[in-house]
């Protein structure tokens, strides 16, 4: 490595032994390089395009310099590496892309002295900097000399201004000052880029946070509307379509709301996807943690965006289901989800709360309408006449028999079916209701199946005869019914009174008591016929059926008398000799029938 001369040296000639020729020539040169420095700050003054500057200057220090080869390489302050940006004479595809490691080659030097540097033989160079990689890029230039400048700002070294010859060449203090001279412009368009870089960097950050801004705003004001959508909706008291209508139109998307079991019950911004009408696993896995969080979650699944559960407390109303829309859902707009689903279970608290307190008018209004208490008829009257009901138009009743803790679910869902004429309630722990069957006749099996079907839970549905002004009798016979259905252990069917007469009006009792006296009466039979494969309770029922006439109990069965006589002389083993007396055969037929009726409903079931 060389140092730069002297002062003396630095001045290029001594004006006592300068030849004349020698100083013209040096005068010239002189003002060529000061003419294209001239240029080069011009083009500074003007700069347009930062990295065609760069390149005309490296070209520039290529000619001025009289040198087979220029190149700029760029320092990066995050690696520490030197990284070839712009060449002039280069050859090789290798030394253009060429990159400097830390602590390596003469640019390393140049960084780390802040000093030009510079060699007349590369391959004498300090063994310690060399690198293969470098090392290979020279060769495949053929470099032999080396000068290098570094680009300097006031506190740091943006690159290296170099210039190469591929024969020895011996750098005069001149030929550093020209190229430190030209370094230096290169160190502005440098700074200017970097300037440029980071104003654009700082517009292109501005711009986004204007448009984050201005998105913020624009859900803001989404939600500011909502809100006050919402709010008119609850205080009109319109129910769930004014809330999927409010968010259909302020997020451009189709919204459903959905009850406890997934039923659409409102919706807007139509139509509705298939995946909102069936929903898929993944949705219902979203109900399921939007029940958990309290928050909406969001759904990429069958054209569902978003979910959010209408929930209060422990108790699950449903859910809002959001299709997909043109923009995605903000953080704002979530919140507005959010807000709306909060806002729809208030609807339904608010809903439910009035239909309670219709449902307890209504019950009492039932109660004291089959309590039949003549001093408060008049009383009654009145309150029927202020829920629009005419009392003298009832004349029909259906009794249903559901767990107590699902009475209530029950008769909401039963008034719901009927129309605002009919009266339902709870009465003595059965669900009643109370209709015109001249207005619109009932179809009890569809009503219990759709009853079952929504508390998820057999159901007993009883039906009396229409008994106009005796509605209190017709229930007493419903009720007795009720119970001798649940005495036999029926459940899940739909009965007549009239299926049940006379036994309802004998037994009006429990299941333990009536399974007793089956027990006590056939029990017997019904042992033998298991034990032994027979089938005598088949031929007792004949029997009963036949008026105790063997005869017609044999021709009844298609049997020949003497196998009846037979059987029967089998009955008189199992009952004792005195199941033929007329209080016994009486019991005995009792049972029989019913036990008989037993059978024929569970299989008609």
């Amino acid at each position: 490595m060389r140092e730069p001369a002297d002062a003396r040296t630095a001045t290029g000639f001594d004006h006592a032994d300068a030849d004349p020729q020698q100083e013209l020539i040096r005068l010239r040169r002189r003002e060529h390089e000061l003419s294209a420095l001239f240029s080069s700050a011009r083009e500074l003054a003007e700069l347009r395009d930062s990295d065609a500057v760069l390149a005309r200057l490296v070209q520039r220090a290529h000619e001025m310099m009289g040198v087979d080869l220029a190149y700029l390489s760029e320092f990066d302050p995050v690696t520490h590496e030197l990284r070839v940006r712009e060449t002039s004479g280069s050859v090789s595809a290798s030394f253009q892309t060429l990159r400097v490691p830390p602590g390596r080659g003469l640019a390393s030097v140049v960084v780390e002295s802040r000093t030009a540097q510079w060699v007349a033989e590369y391959s004498d160079y300090t063994t310690d900097r060399h690198e293969r990689g470098i090392d290979d890029a020279v060769a495949a230039e053929g470099l032999v000399s080396l000068l290098g400048v570094p680009m300097l700002t006031s506190d740091d070294v943006l690159g290296v201004l170099f210039v190469g010859n591929r024969d020895r060449k011996d750098f005069s203090a001149e030929e550093v000052a020209l190229l430190s001279a030209l370094a230096d412009h290169a160190s502005v368009i440098l700074q200017t880029t970097q300037t440029l870089r980071d104003l654009q960097d700082s517009e292109d950050a501005s711009r986004r946070t204007l448009a984050d801004l201005t998105a913020h705003l624009v859900e803001r004001d989404r939600a500011n509307t909502v809100h006050q959508e919402l709010v008119q909706a609850v205080l009109a008291g319109g129910g769930f379509a004014p809330v999927a209508e409010t968010l259909a139109t302020a997020l451009g998307r189709a919204v459903a709301v959905t009850d406890a079991q997934d039923r659409v019950i409102a919706a807007a911004g139509l139509p509705l996807s298939a995946g909102m009408l069936d929903l898929d696993d993944d949705a219902r896995a979203a109900i399921a943690e939007s029940r958990r969080s309290g928050h909406c979650v969001t759904v990429a699944s069958g054209g569902v965006g978003a979910i959010a559960a209408l929930s209060a407390g422990t108790r699950h109303f449903g859910a809002l289901i959001l299709g997909d829309g043109a923009f995605d859902l903000g953080a704002v707009d979530i919140r507005t989800v959010e807000r709306a689903a909060q806002v729809a279970a208030l609807l339904e608290l608010q809903q439910e709360a009035a239909s309670g307190a219709d449902h307890r008018i209504r019950s009492e209004l039932i109660a004291d309408l089959l309590d039949d208490v003549p001093e408060r008829r008049t009383d009654v009257e009145r309150r029927a006449r202020r829920l629009g009901i005419d009392l003298q138009a009832l004349d029909s009743l259906l009794l249903l028999a559901v767990p107590g803790d699902q009475q209530t679910a029950a008769a909401r869902a039963l008034s719901r079916q009927l129309d605002d004429h009919a009266l339902v309630g709870e009465y003595r722990g059965y669900v009643v209701a109370a209709h015109a069957s001249d207005r619109r006749p009932l179809d009890a099996e569809a009503l219990r199946r759709h009853i079952a079907s929504g508390l998820q839970h057999p159901v007993v549905a009883v039906v009396p005869r229409a008994a106009p002004g005796a509605l209190a009798s017709s229930f007493t016979t419903a009720m007795r019914t009720a119970r001798l259905i649940a005495a036999l252990e029926l459940t899940d069917l739909t009965a007549s009174t009239d299926d049940f007469l006379p036994y309802s009006a004998i037994f009006d009792t429990d299941a333990r008591a009536l399974a007793d006296f089956l027990r006590d009466t056939i029990g017997l039979v019904r042992r033998y016929d298991a034990e032994r494969n027979a089938d005598l309770l088949g031929t007792l029922r004949a029997f009963v059926r036949n008026n105790a006439s063997p005869t017609r109990t044999a021709r009844a069965l298609n049997f020949h008398t003497n196998t009846i006589l037979q059987r029967l002389d089998r009955l008189d083993q199992v009952l004792g000799a005195s199941w033929r007396e007329d209080e016994r055969m009486f019991r005995l037929g009792i049972a029989v029938r019913l036990d008989e009726l037993r059978e024929q409903l569970q299989a008609g079931r």
